[in-house]
């Protein structure tokens, strides 16, 4: 994979005995098909590499969102206000979004660039991310759009080695310094967040004594009490 980017940078049914299904059972087929419907169309939808492009090993979606710090926040809120950037399935494509998106360390005031597995929403509570955390590095001012880039290159290489356990990732840019996190689904799971975190550090070239938290998305949930769903802020 890593050679990729080089390029590029120079349901379950049960048995039915009878032949007449009770009303319980019409119902219930009723609704596996609207169920296989619906995959079916997710599938539709799905981006797919173009010809002669090179694939990712999985579909990833860009996503933003700002929002004003000193305004009330719900997950409600939040959900209303994070916007989907667009999807893709190459290396290819990846760069037509990137090489058009403005660099973290670039912005001004209040926004969060995240990168997520198609069909992964950006947020604790989705089911994906629930029973997982993150790995969060605070940066000062200046080093943003380096790391995320580093970060979210790796994360597409599957520099990692940690099968299907990453989410995606945040950068997150704030007044007095910069927030970097990747999410992984398994927050129990100590040898996978123990590689997570030191890969991170290779990936961004931290120093050794460079300070980095892992927040369960539980205690992350229990703690904010209202606030924003993906404030690395506490």
């Amino acid at each position: 994979m890593n050679n990729k980017f080089d390029a590029l940078k120079d349901d379950d049914s049960g048995d039915h005995d009878q032949d007449q299904g009770s009303p319980k059972d019409s119902e219930k087929e009723n609704n596996e098909d609207e169920h296989q419907e619906q995959n079916s169309a997710k599938k539709k939808q799905m981006v797919v590499p173009g010809a002669g492009e090179h694939p990712l090993q999985y579909n990833y979606t860009f996503w933003y969102s700002r929002r004003n710090p000193g305004r009330p926040a719900s997950t409600q809120s939040y959900e209303q206000n994070i916007k989907q950037i667009g999807s893709f399935a190459s290396v290819e494509q990846f760069w037509r979004f990137y090489s058009h998106m403005i660099r973290p360390g670039d912005i001004t005031g209040h926004s969060d660039f995240h990168l997520f597995k198609e069909g992964i929403k950006p947020m604790w509570e989705d089911d994906a991310n629930k029973m997982g955390g993150r790995c969060i590095i605070r940066l000062r001012k200046g080093l943003a759009s380096r790391c995320w880039e580093n970060l979210i290159l790796a994360m597409l290489g599957e520099q990692f080695m940690v099968g299907e356990e990453i989410c995606g990732a945040v950068v997150s840019v704030r007044f007095q310094e910069d927030i970097i996190s990747i999410w992984n689904k398994t927050a129990g799971d100590r040898s996978t967040t123990t590689r997570i975190r030191d890969t991170l550090r290779r990936v961004l070239n931290l120093p050794p004594n460079t300070l980095m938290d892992y927040k369960t998305h539980n205690d992350s949930i229990k703690y904010s009490l209202g606030r924003l769903p993906w404030s690395d802020e506490s």
